[in-house]
């Protein structure tokens, strides 16, 4: 069975904050709309530097992911994709082209 390895944060407040925001993202009642936004972007779910670069995952996690280090960027990537996979099933039937590969 895979096990994640646990790799502490080198800036443990920033890291939180961008995770908390990333989190909030990806609520039940929220994550709906952020597909919409990618959706009308076209951005796919697990392009996270295509959303960054676009502002579409807001204002904070933008400016806290651009002041974290190589190790903390890897670890919010990892946690974003893993959130998207998370996605409930109707809402990634509902929005197959976002997670489709072409």
């Amino acid at each position: 069975m895979f096990e994640q390895a646990s790799i502490p944060p080198e800036n443990p407040a920033q890291f939180g904050e961008v995770k908390s925001a990333l989190e909030q993202l990806f609520a039940v009642g929220q994550v709906a709309a952020y597909l919409r936004r990618l959706q009308r972007s076209k951005v796919r779910a697990r392009d996270f530097e295509g959303a960054l670069r676009r502002g579409l995952l807001g204002e904070s996690v933008t400016r806290g992911y651009q002041t974290l280090g190589d190790a903390d960027r890897g670890q919010i990537r990892e946690l974003y994709l893993s959130l998207v996979e998370r996605v409930a099933p109707e809402l990634r039937a509902k929005f197959l082209k976002m997670y489709a590969y072409y």
